[in-house]
Order: C-alpha cells, then sequence, then structure tokens
C-alpha cells in the first residue's frame, strides 16, 4: 500500500477535545460516538473500526485538525434575521411616536415581532438581538396605542367643546344663593353658589347665555300647539329662553348643549322627559359657524313650588355649571 497521506475515510474520532466525533471525509459534523464506542477509543480507532480498516494496513492518513478549527457546521453564524427585525422595530418604534405617520408604526411593529420571534429559534450568535427587538416591537406598540388615543381625545375635545367650564358674569350682578348655600360657599356656578341668570357659561367653543326663567308658564306652552299634552299633576311646564354663541374653529351646533332643571331634592329632569313643542323660536338643531349664535326656548316639565336650578354644559363632555332661576 501507498505511504501517501490522505484523508480518513468518513468515522468517529478523537476531534481534539476528547470526544469521538464523526468525521464525514471532509469536515466534522456535529455527531458524537455511541457510549460504547466512547470508551477506550483512541485517535483512528473508532473509525477503523467501522469501516475495517485494522491497525496492519499500510496506508497514512493525514491529522485530523481540531474540530474546533475545521468544520464550519459546528460554528454559529451572524443571525442576520435578529438584525433585521432590530431595525423593523426600532423604525416602527419611531413612527408609533409620531401621530400623523401612526399607521406606519403599527404596519412595522408586527412585522419586527414576528421576525424577532422567529430570530429567537435559529441556531445563530446574536439571540441578543432578536431579543432587543422583541422587547423594542412590544413596547413600540404599547406607545403607539397611547398615542393613537391621545389623539382621539384631543379630537373628540375640539369637536365637542372640552371639559373646562366658566362663568362670566356682570359685577353688579346679584347671585341669589340656594336654600342650602353656606357662608363662604365654593365658586360662583356650582350648585351652592350658583351664577345668576344673565351670566355667560363659556366652554372652549360655547357661551350660553340665561336669558329668562319662567317655572310656570303652561299657558304658553299649551297655546304654542294644540296638541301638546296637559302637564302632569302636580307639575308645570317651566320656559327657558336662552342665546348659544359657538366659538370654536369649525361648526357646531346647540344639539350639542345640555339645559336641564334640577330639583331641590337632586332631581334631574331634563327636556325630552315630556315631550311637548314650545313656542317659537325653539332652541335645539341649529348649526352655527364661528361667531354665530341661536337664541330660542327650552320647556321642561318641573314640580310647582320648587326652588330648583338650571343646570348648564356648554359641550358634550364639557363641566356642568348652575344658573339661579330667580
Amino acid at each position: 500500500m501507498s505511504d501517501k497521506q490522505v484523508p480518513p475515510p468518513p468515522g468517529y474520532y478523537d476531534d481534539g477535545t476528547g470526544q469521538q466525533r464523526y468525521w464525514d471525509g471532509h469536515q466534522w459534523a456535529d455527531a458524537l460516538a455511541p457510549a460504547s464506542v466512547q470508551a477506550g477509543a483512541s485517535v483512528g480507532q473508532a473509525g477503523d473500526q467501522q469501516y475495517g480498516h485494522g491497525p496492519s494496513q499500510a496506508t497514512s492518513y493525514a491529522p485530523i485538525p481540531p474540530a474546533t478549527y475545521s468544520t464550519t457546521q459546528s460554528v454559529k453564524q451572524t443571525n442576520v434575521l435578529g438584525i433585521v427585525a432590530l431595525c423593523v422595530a426600532a423604525v416602527g418604534f419611531i413612527f408609533a411616536c409620531i401621530p400623523g405617520a401612526l399607521i406606519v408604526g403599527w404596519v412595522l411593529l408586527p412585522i419586527g415581532f414576528i421576525l424577532a420571534i422567529v430570530a429567537l429559534f435559529l441556531k445563530r450568535k446574536g439571540k441578543a438581538l432578536a431579543l432587543t427587538a422583541l422587547i423594542v416591537s412590544v413596547v413600540g406598540t404599547v406607545i403607539g396605542f397611547v398615542v393613537f388615543f391621545a389623539v382621539v381625545a384631543n379630537s373628540f375635545t375640539e369637536a365637542f367643546g372640552g371639559t373646562g367650564s366658566s362663568v362670566t358674569q356682570s359685577p353688579s350682578s346679584s347671585v341669589a344663593k340656594s336654600p342650602k348655600a353656606e357662608s363662604g360657599s365654593s365658586q360662583v356656578g356650582s350648585r351652592s353658589n350658583p351664577a345668576a341668570i344673565g351670566a355667560q357659561i363659556k366652554s372652549n367653543d360655547y357661551t350660553i347665555t340665561i336669558n329668562s326663567v319662567n317655572l310656570n308658564d303652561t299657558d304658553a306652552v299649551m297655546a304654542a300647539n294644540e296638541f301638546n299634552d296637559q302637564p302632569d299633576t302636580g307639575t308645570a311646564y317651566a320656559l327657558i329662553n336662552a342665546t348659544v354663541t359657538y366659538t370654536g374653529k369649525d361648526t357646531g351646533n346647540t344639539s350639542f348643549i345640555d339645559i336641564a332643571y334640577v330639583t331641590a331634592s337632586g332631581n334631574v329632569i331634563n327636556s325630552y322627559d315630556k315631550l311637548v313643542v314650545g313656542p317659537d323660536p325653539e332652541l335645539g338643531g341649529q348649526e352655527l359657524y364661528p361667531g354665530a349664535s341661536a337664541t330660542g326656548n327650552l320647556v321642561l316639565q318641573v314640580p310647582i313650588g320648587d326652588d330648583g336650578l338650571i343646570r348648564v354644559r356648554p359641550g358634550v363632555i364639557a363641566n356642568e355649571l348652575f344658573v339661579n332661576t330667580k
């Protein structure tokens, strides 16, 4: 036989770490020899035993380099997918923080999340990148929802007049307090310290002025329409005249204003509780552009002799304020 050195045939050999690893004739594989082969096997013995080569054969095999230097299968490659997932998640995170580009973030963040999950299961280096991408995509999604609800809340506030309400009245106005008012009572417009008739109730988009209140104007209401029902026993039709001015940016509607009656005992009476047609002009349904006003009447059925208050909400989500009836 020739003494020329050739690569050993496929088999299990010492990989330089003391373990018998499979050599496929060109490079190391991941497979280790069974325990029965591992025990007592020396360099080349496992392969010789498997392929029938005895020590008497003259073939000279080239030395096998250690596994850590000779195989590409055992070296973990860079986790490129993890890098891509991190880049996609980072870009999606940035867009999720921008209200005008929120939709782009919502498209990229799920993609980054999916890529990060796949990258975590690959046998590659750089799992920290995939884990970072996963965290960024989740946090970015949460921030995206926060930004979205903030935008919606702001749009809702702009559309319906905001939550802030205030009272402006002439210094000479006499504010008659309710029977429950106490010394050092709260701010004007509260239930314990109602504003005077003629005061301006303001929000971001509306200004409402209660011009007059007649708690027993049944005759005028019944004369307004022959089909109106008589008020219930112990009640009368109250007639409230109010002016609504729109001060917002686009358009408003008097239907967004709520004017109700609160009895002395705290019961709320709305205009829709008893549907009747009041004297013209009626208040409700008028569309207003900035600076425009509408004045009209509102009918409520209230208990006779009750000493209640008018409750005004200058916008769908605005805070309520109270006006005296006298």
